[in-house]
Parts: C-alpha cells; structure tokens; sequence
C-alpha cells in the first residue's frame, strides 16, 4: 500500500512538471532562443537518466530525471 502511495505520489509531481515548464517558457523567452541547444542537451540527458534509474530499479533517480524532462520538454515548445 505504501508504495502505491509513493507511486501516485511521484505521478502527480510529474504531471505538475507541465505547468512548470509552462510557466518557465513564459517567463525567460529570451534565454531559449540563446540556449535552444543546451536545452535539447538537458532533454535527452534527463531522457537516458529515467531509463539508466529504470533499468537499476530506483525510483528516486527514475521521476527526477523524467521530471527534468518534462519540464525542459515544456520549456523547448513555447
């Protein structure tokens, strides 16, 4: 049961990496024009990071660098 709830839990902060990378485009437009490339760097580093913490099984390391991920992701679509 506990771990469902951790689970659950670690899911709702990765939805809120949505907003967040949102409102981060918002409000630094002129640094993504600057740093697109570093941006993309972040993305696809955060990328094999979650899959390196799946493959090892820890979850810490899985929903951190998944929610960088999305927050960057968010932030490269504005």
């Amino acid at each position: 049961m506990e771990e469902v709830v951790r689970l659950l839990l670690a899911i709702v902060f990765l939805i809120l990496g949505i907003p967040i990378g949102n409102f981060l485009a918002k409000i630094t437009k002129e640094e993504l024009k600057f740093g697109k490339k570093w941006f993309e760097v972040i993305l696809w580093v955060s990328l094999i990071g979650g899959v390196t913490g799946l493959i090892m099984s820890n979850d810490a390391v899985l929903f951190t660098f998944f929610f960088i991920a999305i927050v960057t992701s968010r932030s490269l679509r504005k």
